[in-house]
């Protein structure tokens, strides 16, 4: 299990989280969009939250601003925040648009305000897990939208409940942060996405 544990720290690396969230909208709500939009939608999202980031993690380890993807030292982590910010932004603004994929828009909003307060923590070199903003922002959407959509299928709050435990052993194996650094990102991913399922829930 020892061994297992880490692989959850890559297949779940918060970079990858928006690509999930948007399957699992667009899976939710299969009649909604045509076959065309959905490849559309999900190919913005590839485009805007890995490609980019990753092509600008690159950069920043050609340049000596980075040494690893899991970004261990909260000063490597101010710039890729940054962006990651611009970029929500303009997914926000531009491509997953209120008036069209309402859900989904929330979620990318609530997960703005996690990254602009996972930034603030790092300008005061407070460490916050990264894993733990995104999955559990990520789980707080699931468990409202399977509420919102009122799907009789409980099984899907229960998985994402489950990873983020996985997640947090994880992190705690690879000696990555400490259960405070793990409580820290809880709550910075979980409480804006919980404001924010107020205005569309």
């Amino acid at each position: 299990m020892k061994k297992i544990l880490p692989l959850f720290s890559y297949i779940l690396h918060p970079i990858f989280i928006s690509m999930y969230a948007t399957l699992f909208y667009l899976f939710c709500k299969e009649d909604t969009f045509s076959n065309q939009e959905k490849y559309y939608v999900l190919f913005q999202i590839l485009i805007i939250t890995i490609l980019v980031p990753v092509l600008f993690f690159l950069l920043l380890r050609s340049t000596g601003h980075a040494n690893s993807v899991m970004l261990p030292e909260t000063s490597q982590r101010k710039i890729p925040l940054i962006l990651q910010c611009f970029l929500y932004i303009l997914l926000v603004k531009r491509s997953i648009v209120i008036a069209r994929y309402p859900e989904l828009h929330f979620f990318f909003l609530g997960a703005l305000f996690s990254t602009i307060l996972a930034l603030v923590c790092s300008l005061f070199k407070i460490k916050a897990s990264l894993h733990m903003v995104a999955i559990t922002g990520f789980t707080v959407f699931v468990i409202g939208l399977t509420v919102h959509l009122q799907m009789q299928n409980p099984y899907w709050g229960a998985l994402m409940i489950f990873m983020t435990g996985i997640i947090a052993s994880s992190r705690l194996e690879m000696e990555a942060h400490t259960p405070k650094e793990l409580m820290i990102g809880l709550l910075l991913g979980s409480i804006p996405q919980l404001m924010f399922l107020y205005l569309w829930l």
